[in-house]
């Protein structure tokens, strides 16, 4: 291991945290920073080690094939979202689509001209000398043939609304298998995991009648006891830092609402996006013109975490008339989204089918005042309450 003492400036060297991904914004470049990311169990902090465990060796080894073969070549850690943020040497050069090269005549050590990066003896890496007794064998724990077990955990760990999702995300997938003893050997595995869920499952299917369940090589454990920490919903972080809202705009729409909610926006570090009918925007009831970031017909309420409808009381007409418009509300409400809103909104809420299924997740803007109340309901993200009504109905 290489001393970074010796190759960085002292003003550069800080304490940085390892050990953990911190994820502060939302991708500028869906592509550069999502598409090629290269998440490797070799990365690890300075002074972790790899054990020997034979699964985290066999993923050492094919990430890294994954990674060169996935991104072009073996300089992938060139990519500036893969690329270390400290200053760093090491002895690599060359290869395809290498970016930078390490300056000097050689890229080994030692060498005669007395160049490049030495490693330290006394501070560089060293890997435990573990004591290892007893016989290597090639055997597979028995804990393998368990394949039940931890799916069951997991199902027990979240909220009726997960389950629920669970459900119907398996029957959906299984609806698209064209052979019919597929999908009731499929339940017949959920069986094994959960009786309710295969139940749900195979009614949803249509199944004529349920199949046996599935010959375990080792019994489901049932001592398992839920975790929440398994749960998005029970370890949600009740706050809308990092989300994004889509605020749909017209001429005239109230221009101190609207600064009074983008600048509680940014205080609690979330994003939005201006939609408004045009993509060059629309004039505020101050005469101040509001730039939009999307047009109403090409940006639907999927998009966002949680959308605000600020029409002005001459705009909603207009927006009552567009089938987008009706559809970007009708679709934030059916997703369980929270919806604030003007008080101008009745004739849109009304032509989207909406308007007499308005519960608690539908928040009314009557002001600046009401904004602050409206972004700490946006913390749980979605108004699970809505869900049973829409299911049923």
């Amino acid at each position: 291991m290489l001393d970074p003492t010796k190759l960085i400036p002292e003003e550069v060297l800080r304490p940085v945290p390892v050990g953990r991904l911190v994820l502060d914004r939302m991708p500028d470049n869906f592509f550069a920073e999502t598409g090629q990311v290269a998440f490797m169990t070799q990365n690890v902090p300075p002074g972790v080690d790899f054990s020997n465990d034979p699964l985290l060796q066999g993923c050492n080894f094919s990430y890294l094939d994954t990674q060169i073969k996935r991104l072009g070549g073996p300089n992938f850690t060139h990519i500036p979202i893969n690329a270390p943020k400290c200053p760093f040497h090491n002895f690599q050069q060359d290869g395809h689509m290498a970016m930078r090269n390490p300056v000097g005549r050689v890229n080994y050590e030692p060498n005669s001209w007395g160049q490049g990066p030495r490693e330290s003896p006394e501070r560089g890496f060293r890997s435990h000398g573990e004591v290892v007794d007893g016989q290597k064998q090639r055997v597979r724990s028995a804990t393998f043939a368990d394949h039940y077990s931890q799916a069951r955990q997991f199902l027990l760990s979240q909220t009726p609304q997960e389950q629920a999702h669970i459900a119907a995300a398996l029957t959906f997938e299984l609806s698209k298998v064209q052979t019919p003893v597929i999908r009731e050997r499929m339940v017949s595995h959920l069986i094994n995991i959960d009786e309710t869920l295969a139940a749900n499952v195979g009614e949803a299917l249509g199944l004529k009648a349920m199949p046996k369940a599935a010959t375990p090589a080792v019994p489901t454990r049932q001592d398992l006891k839920p975790s929440p920490a398994l749960s998005i919903l029970k370890s949600g972080p009740e706050r809308f830092e990092g989300r994004k809202l889509g605020i749909l705009v017209t001429d005239g729409t109230d221009a101190a609402l609207l600064n009074a909610l983008k600048k509680a926006l940014a205080d609690n570090g979330a994003d939005f996006e201006i939609i408004a009918p045009a993509v060059g925007g629309a004039k505020g009831s101050d005469g101040k013109w509001i730039e939009a970031t999307q047009m109403l017909d090409g940006a639907t309420s999927v998009l966002y975490d949680a959308v605000a409808i600020l029409p002005s009381a001459d705009g909603v007409g207009d927006l009552a008339t567009s089938p987008t418009a009706r559809d970007f509300v009708a679709d934030a409400f059916a997703h369980c989204k929270f919806i604030g809103h003007a008080e101008a909104v009745d004739a849109l809420f009304e032509k989207a089918g909406i308007a007499d299924s308005l519960d608690d997740g539908a928040i009314a803007l009557r002001g600046p005042k009401y904004v602050a109340g409206f972004i700490k309901q946006l913390g749980r993200l979605r108004f699970w309450e809505r869900e049973p009504a829409i299911k049923a109905g």
